[in-house]
């Protein structure tokens, strides 16, 4: 009997179980990878927001990285939440020496707005963090806390692409869930370009919707797919994740990571 791929998330954990680690952990286990950890911060987090965090020292990252890599391996790395300058430059130097794909999921603010990154570390997530990413997988509020580029439309996605890949990510997928309309992400390597598309559900629960594209990719590309087929059928799990999205407690619910089994 062999192990399945193997997938690390570098993130913080979310308490209410719909963003964070435990998010990444469903996702990878939804789409048949083994799903490891490393964990950068504790959250006190339910439905309503983020009412607390603490962040690990860097040499327990270090620690918890090196632990699973030197021993276990990986196929494949996806980071979140790493919340300060020193904690992105522990992770950007560990992910410089592995070979496998790495997805950056540069997270800044939750579902709830609550900032989950120090403004001093964004000249080290544009320096360090995202040279060292396969693909990098920004929001429209991202793109703006990283490059100052506004996307108000759709035809602005192709700009706000440009500049993140100035950074030195070698794919970048700019996420127009935000935008008016039908659900917008636009994928390029600065040469080839593809435009993924999804109806725009009706449902307010979508706790968790980044953090788990970021993980689907990460798994796709540990099964082997190229990064537009990895990221295409990434897409499409997060797409059916939403449409069953599920209230909890008295805010925002999560995405179901498990909607497949459910059907």
């Amino acid at each position: 009997m062999t192990a399945p791929p193997l997938v690390l998330t570098i993130a913080g954990s979310d308490s209410g179980g719909g963003a964070g680690i435990q998010a990444d952990l469903k996702t990878m286990l939804a789409l048949g990878v083994h799903g490891m950890s490393v964990l950068t911060a504790v959250t006190a987090q339910n439905s309503q927001g983020v009412h607390g965090a603490w962040e690990l020292p860097a040499d327990a990252v270090r620690a918890q990285y090196r632990a699973v890599v030197d021993d276990i391996g990986v196929d494949a790395v996806k980071t979140g939440m790493l919340s300060s300058a020193e904690l992105v430059e522990t992770v950007a130097g560990l992910l410089a020496g592995t070979r496998a794909p790495v997805v950056v999921d540069p997270v800044g603010v939750s579902k709830h707005g609550d900032p989950l990154l120090a403004a001093s570390a964004l000249d080290s997530v544009r320096k360090q963090l995202l040279p060292v990413a396969t693909v990098a997988t920004p929001n429209l509020d991202e793109v703006a806390q990283l490059t100052g580029v506004q996307v108000e439309g759709e035809a602005d996605l192709p700009r706000a692409a440009a500049a993140v890949l100035a950074h030195g990510p070698k794919w970048v997928l700019i996420k127009g869930g935000h935008l008016a309309g039908d659900a917008v992400d636009l994928l390029t390597d600065g040469s080839e370009e593809h435009w993924l598309r999804a109806p725009r559900l009706d449902n307010r629960h979508t706790h968790g919707t980044g953090c788990t594209l970021g993980s689907a990719v990460a798994a796709q590309l540990a099964h082997g797919l190229a990064v537009p087929d990895a990221v295409i059928a990434a897409k499409e799990y997060v797409t059916g994740a939403i449409g069953a999205g599920f209230p909890l407690g008295s805010g925002i619910g999560p995405v179901d990571h498990g909607w497949q089994f459910r059907r």
